[in-house]
Formats: C-alpha cells, structure tokens, sequence
C-alpha cells in the first residue's frame, strides 16, 4: 500500500485577489488593504514564506475560506 500524499499547491495574492491586467479572475474579491488587515486579525489564513520577496497560501485554505463565504450563495462558489 502506497503512503503518497497530495502535494500542497501554493496561491501568489494576485491567485487570490485577481488581476485584471493578466486577466486573473479573484478567488476573494477584496482590496489587498483588506486582505492583509484579515491576515492580521487572522479573519484570513495565515502565509507561508518561500523567500524574502515570495509570499504564498496554501490553496486547500483559501478554498476553504471561500466556502465558508459561498455558504448559502446561489453562484457556483471557487472548487
């Protein structure tokens, strides 16, 4: 029997919050003023740091977080 786990993918903030100029839908449609506010009041999952410049979330968090959000919403919420 194989002991294989499913590798943690990683989400940049653009992931998260969308970017327009590269046509990146949001996951959480907020400001990034708000975002990092959320983090800090832990409203929002916390990082993980890569590198000194690289800052990232694990993917299984936000999906989770959008869930919570979309509980009770008619739309199709992020999968």
């Amino acid at each position: 029997m194989s002991d294989q786990q499913t590798p943690i993918r990683y989400l940049r903030l653009r992931q998260i919050l969308g970017d327009a100029k590269l046509n990146i839908p949001a996951i959480i449609p907020v400001s990034k003023s708000t975002w990092w506010a959320g983090v800090k009041s832990g409203r929002f999952p916390t990082p993980h740091k890569l590198g000194a410049r690289t800052t990232v979330w694990a993917e299984s968090d936000i999906v989770s977080l959008s869930n919570s959000i979309c509980t009770g919403a008619k739309e199709a919420c992020y999968e």
